[in-house]
């Protein structure tokens, strides 16, 4: 579950940088709106997993509130969730 949630931090990091650094501009400056939609899609779900395995792992593995709190609010932030991986997960 571990190595799942690992992989999942660093989809999840890729994700939000590609939706902010590539395709939003790309739909407000270009004005193509296409791929925002789809990496936007992505980006949801792998936040939604990632929220999800936080939860299951610090349940499993008896961490406490405190990193699920630095899990959560590393998934708000860009380049947090590369951070937790190598920091907490490793």
């Amino acid at each position: 579950m571990l190595k799942a949630f690992r992989i999942t931090a660093i989809l999840e990091g890729i994700s939000y940088l590609a939706l902010f650094g590539v395709t939003m501009p790309l739909k407000y400056w270009a004005e193509i709106p296409g791929p925002n939609k789809w990496v936007g899609y992505a980006h949801g779900f792998l936040f939604i997993a990632f929220i999800l395995l936080a939860i299951i792992v610090c349940y499993n593995k008896k961490w406490g509130f405190k990193r699920l709190a630095i899990f959560g609010i590393a998934s708000l932030l860009p380049f947090a969730t590369f951070y937790v991986e190598e920091k907490y997960l490793r």
